[in-house]
């Protein structure tokens, strides 16, 4: 099987060793793995803003760089769940339209397409020490992935996984959610850490950097002694 990479802007950024990780499962399960260079943004960013025409300039890219029959596979169930959920409102009533919906179709994020595509739970994966998963809001809520993640999770070697207070509660990133209402974003910020230290976990795993970015920021900023740590992270150590 061939994949095809999608890597959303800040992983492509701010942390780019989580994409190599990915390709290394990816290639590990027997994967082929394709990276198409002139890939930008899914349109997001715009979409979220208002900017609904430059969002469709944008997504209108997006459609060509991935266009084929192979899945997609993108570390970030934030990206995943726009293109999924909102590229249908973008296209409507266009030429685009059928494109789009095998476009959506074909687009996963990364623990889910292992498990529920190529039916892999355990990947030789080691970790030691406890972690409490964050359930994002992307993934939970428009990629519908709950028990994915855990399900890698229980198998790796060393890892105790513990679930945490409100877990489903969002972390207070939100896009430029976290920069408009700062105060309220820092208090749920606040909340969600405070949730996972209480578990006793040394990491906070979740499917989603920018959540995590978030999280790491206020973790580091009190001092706190947990890590974060994306999926692809952990099911890459050995």
């Amino acid at each position: 099987m061939t994949v095809q990479l999608f890597i959303p802007c800040f992983v492509d950024q701010l942390y780019p060793e989580t994409a190599f990780n990915m390709v290394k499962v990816l290639e590990k399960a027997g994967v082929e793995v394709t990276y198409n260079t002139e890939q930008t943004c899914c349109g997001q960013p715009a979409f979220n803003a208002g900017f609904r025409e430059e969002a469709r300039d944008v997504c209108s890219k997006f459609l060509k760089d991935f266009a084929g029959q192979d899945y997609i596979v993108a570390p970030s169930a934030s990206c995943v769940g726009f293109v999924r959920n909102y590229y249908s409102e973008l296209f409507d009533n266009s030429s685009l339209h059928n494109s789009v919906k095998d476009l959506q179709k074909r687009t996963y994020e990364f623990s889910s397409f292992l498990v529920n595509v190529l039916g892999i739970e355990d990947v030789g994966a080691t970790l030691h020490g406890k972690a409490t998963y964050h359930d994002s809001c992307a993934g939970l809520r428009e990629c519908r992935i709950k028990e994915e993640p855990r399900k890698l999770l229980s198998k790796v070697k060393g890892l105790e996984l513990l679930e945490m207070n409100d877990v489903e509660t969002c972390c207070g990133f939100g896009g430029s959610f976290a920069v408009k209402f700062e105060s309220i974003s820092v208090a749920m910020a606040d909340q969600k850490v405070n949730n996972a230290l209480a578990t006793g976990a040394n990491y906070i795993i979740s499917t989603d950097l920018s959540c995590l970015m978030h999280l790491d920021g206020y973790i580091r900023h009190k001092g706190h002694p947990i890590r974060t740590l994306h999926i692809a992270d952990v099911l890459a150590n050995h």
